[in-house]
């Protein structure tokens, strides 16, 4: 409510927070800078769609906070995975597909050695991840390639940019997510870390989260809480992040699924 109360905010507008509506609104307010800190998702999408029609920079307008070279790195699946390997993070095997045909080629290649189908031409599952989607929507485990090349017609419909990763399973892994934050000196913190109480497997939305971790050693949770600091440094993040892991149980081998900044 107080994102619409006249008496915190100048101008409240209610419209459709489209790429159109947006622009119209920066076009005719003209603003310094604008922070796009709400929505998650909508938000970032909405900032980098401005950023990318030119509409920004002909407004002469700034983002504050987080800059739209560090929301990319993060959204934009290649570019994350980069940035992982030259930070020396480890990340799950995986491949970008803007096909099915290229997603077939994909699971062919990256493969799943601890489980094999009889009578299949590639291991199976493979986890699909739409780039720029709401919650991963219309990502998931493939059991199959038939279900490989439904989920991707779905996957390449609802992303923005027709990105897709497709991904090594690791379902039975712990998921733990760590909320971080650094401002533009570089001082970054750890504000607290969550943990679902189901496994890699059952979507986020789907399962109970607490906060702090519970099950963690002081060991996973400093490699952690480490690790997630390394990356805000690194994408250069100016305001909070999430990061988001999957922890072995058996080990301290971890991998990083995904950050989101906001």
């Amino acid at each position: 409510t107080i994102m619409t109360d006249t008496h915190i905010a100048d101008k409240v507008y209610m419209e459709p927070l489209t790429l159109e509506y947006v622009a119209k609104i920066i076009r005719f307010e003209r603003p310094d800078a604008i922070v796009p800190g709400l929505g998650g998702q909508t938000a970032l999408n909405l900032a980098v769609q401005l950023a990318r029609k030119g509409i920004l920079q002909e407004c002469q307008v700034e983002i504050l906070g987080t800059s739209f070279e560090s929301i990319e790195r993060a959204e934009d699946r290649e570019l994350f995975k980069e940035l992982c390997q030259s930070l020396g993070e480890p990340v799950l095997p995986s491949q970008i597909a803007s096909s099915t045909e290229e997603a077939v080629r994909a699971a062919e290649r990256i493969g799943y050695p601890d489980v094999r189908r009889i009578g299949s031409s590639m291991p199976f599952p493979m986890i699909i991840r739409p780039a720029f989607t709401l919650g991963g929507t219309g990502g998931g485990f493939a059991d199959d390639e038939t279900e490989l090349r439904e989920m991707m017609r779905h996957a390449l419909f609802l992303s923005p940019v027709h990105q897709v990763l497709i991904e090594k399973s690791i379902k039975g892994y712990k998921e733990i997510e760590y909320e971080v934050i650094r401002d533009s000196n570089d001082t970054a913190i750890a504000i607290c870390n969550m943990e679902n109480i189901d496994p890699v497997g059952i979507h986020t939305g789907d399962s109970i989260v607490v906060a702090p971790s519970q099950t963690l050693t002081n060991k996973e949770y400093q490699l952690l809480r480490d690790s997630a600091l390394r990356l805000i440094r690194a994408l250069k993040i100016e305001g909070g992040c999430n990061v988001q892991f999957a922890l072995d149980p058996l080990s301290f081998k971890y991998y990083l699924i995904e950050v989101n900044p906001r």
